[in-house]
């Protein structure tokens, strides 16, 4: 699917890549996590929230990839991709770095487009707007991403990176954060010759919450799909949804994210 992508930016003007560039979205997921395990798999609308991870970032037309532990639990998310025909790689628990690089190599990407899969909303069109921008650039030391001049609601997060990057933070990343969190040897430019753009909305809405990483966070994802539609609405809508009804935002606007 790669190479023969067309990638439509926010305008709706297409950007071809060259044709030797093979862009993925690699996504990371465990069942293991400390303050909701097995949140991916929980279900709404009588589906687990993978299921709208998945459907939602193949808006994008690229192809996505499941980035998952060897530790037993995450049999169940292995057996979840090889039914969904997902490709499936795995690897390190606390080694994420290595974890993606393994993936990268393994189906030959150019470009990394990485998100995590406690985002079920996460919007694949505007993805498919940042690669238009990215290959656009040219440019192999380029970091694009909506995370490091946040103004969109976290679950809307996304990183776009080149697979020299990635080799070169692999290759030298020593400090257990920077293996653990895959990205800050790029985004702090341990390297020093990273260039960087930020992709922003107009209007900041980055203390909204649209990930799952704590029951009630849950709760807001569940109530948004089963009672607004939110599966099939694009990240602008999502957001007015939540401008509209404050008492939403209240269900999880006290939850702290965790610390880098």
């Amino acid at each position: 699917m790669g190479n023969s992508c067309t990638y439509l930016t926010a305008s709706g003007n297409s950007c071809k890549p060259n044709s030797v560039t093979n862009i993925g979205i690699i996504s990371q997921a465990r069942m293991t996590s400390t303050r909701l395990p097995g949140k991916v798999l929980h279900h709404a609308a009588g589906r687990p929230l993978l299921d709208y991870h998945v459907a939602r970032l193949r808006w994008s037309n690229l192809p996505l990839y499941l980035a998952i532990t060897t530790n037993t639990p995450d049999d169940v998310l292995a057996t979840y991709a090889a039914a969904h025909h997902l490709p499936c790689t795995r690897g390190s628990e606390e080694d994420v770095l290595a974890r993606f690089q393994q993936c990268a190599q393994q189906h030959n990407l150019d470009v990394i487009v990485r998100v995590t899969s406690d985002c079920p909303l996460l919007d694949g069109s505007l993805i498919a707007g940042a690669v238009a921008d990215y290959v656009a650039a040219a440019n192999p030391r380029l970091y694009l991403s909506n995370v490091l001049e946040r103004t969109f609601p976290r679950g809307f997060d996304f990183e776009v990176f080149s697979r020299e990057l990635l080799e070169e933070a692999h290759a030298h990343a020593t400090l257990p954060a920077d293996r653990e969190h895959v990205t800050p040897y790029i985004h702090q430019n341990r390297s020093g010759r990273v260039d960087f753009r930020h992709v922003r909305r107009t209007v900041d809405r980055s203390s909204y919450r649209l990930t799952v990483d704590t029951p009630d966070d849950f709760t807001l994802i569940r109530t948004l799909i089963e009672e607004y539609r939110a599966a099939d609405l694009a990240a602008d809508e999502l957001i007015a949804v939540l401008d509209a009804h404050p008492a939403l935002v209240a269900l999880n606007a006290h939850v702290e994210q965790k610390k880098v």
